[in-house]
């Protein structure tokens, strides 16, 4: 049999797991770098059972199924992937399957992004590293609002640890109910609207799909605080990318913390400045 990995841009699956009981039973391939080109991808795994894809950076829709008669098995990493068409997928034969995880590492990362920005850290360490010294003020989180667009497993993850900094939690998504806000010691916000205006830090943990895309555009930033910060490591397009990097440039909001992208470019524009070491956005 043969396997193939796809996207291990980081060349890490291989040690990220035991590969040592299956590797005496089948050809496994690893890709590091990304196929763009269609009729590429076909003939790199057309000869492939079994494909193992990074997330969403290579979607298989039905037109790509078709081309992949022999594939029988589609891993992807995470139990959710929009780029996936299930439903061909189930007409060709292909078993789809996920690695399940508590979200306790974007649990991590969404307070790696929160305190990076509010303590500047990328700002100052790049100071001291060229002859500066502290150039700023860090903003004590306790006592500020934490307002969370979505309250999931993810979510309640990150308002617990909110909690923990002193800081008073708000939630809401279009499902949330007081019940379930009232569990999670979390106050529930009236309308999205409540929640941007009010917060100093806004968190999103939604889903991606029709009522959530775009769902942050140029109105609802400008409802935000310009002391306030923007953190998604949810789905890039939740947010209207122009529209953040315009606020940004104007002063709007005070910063953003970025995970995830439509589509993943260096951006350099003015005060506006992406890091993409850190994954962190900064004025």
């Amino acid at each position: 049999m043969k396997c193939a990995i796809l996207d291990d841009y980081q060349n890490a699956a291989l040690s990220m797991a035991d590969w040592s009981t299956v590797t005496d039973r089948m050809d496994v391939k690893v890709f590091n770098h990304h196929f763009d080109n269609k009729d590429e991808l076909v003939a790199a795994i057309i000869d492939c059972e079994i494909v193992v894809i990074m997330r969403e950076r290579t979607p298989f829709q039905r037109e790509l199924l078709e081309c992949l008669p022999n594939l029988k098995l589609l891993v992807t990493t995470g139990m959710r992937n929009n780029s996936i068409d299930f439903v061909a997928a189930a007409e060709f034969g292909v078993t789809v399957c996920g690695t399940r995880g508590g979200g306790e590492g974007t649990t991590e990362l969404t307070w790696a992004l929160i305190l990076g920005l509010t303590r500047k850290l990328v700002l100052e360490n790049e100071g001291v590293r060229s002859g500066g010294w502290q150039s700023t003020i860090g903003v004590d989180l306790n006592g500020k609002r934490l307002g969370l667009l979505g309250l999931g497993h993810i979510g309640t993850n990150v308002a617990r640890i909110g909690q923990a900094f002193g800081m008073e939690v708000m939630a809401w998504s279009q499902n949330l109910t007081a019940e379930k806000a009232e569990a999670a010691g979390v106050t529930l916000a009236s309308s999205k609207e409540e929640l941007l205006e009010s917060s100093d830090i806004v968190s999103i943990h939604l889903v991606l799909g029709d009522r959530t895309r775009g769902l942050i555009d140029a109105r609802e930033l400008e409802r935000m605080r310009p002391t306030a910060y923007l953190i998604n490591t949810s789905r890039g397009p939740i947010v209207d990318r122009e529209a953040l990097l315009e606020a940004l440039r104007n002063g709007q909001i005070a910063g953003a913390g970025i995970d995830v992208f439509e589509q993943l470019r260096m951006i350099r524009s003015g005060r506006c400045r992406m890091c993409l070491l850190h994954r962190i956005l900064v004025m």
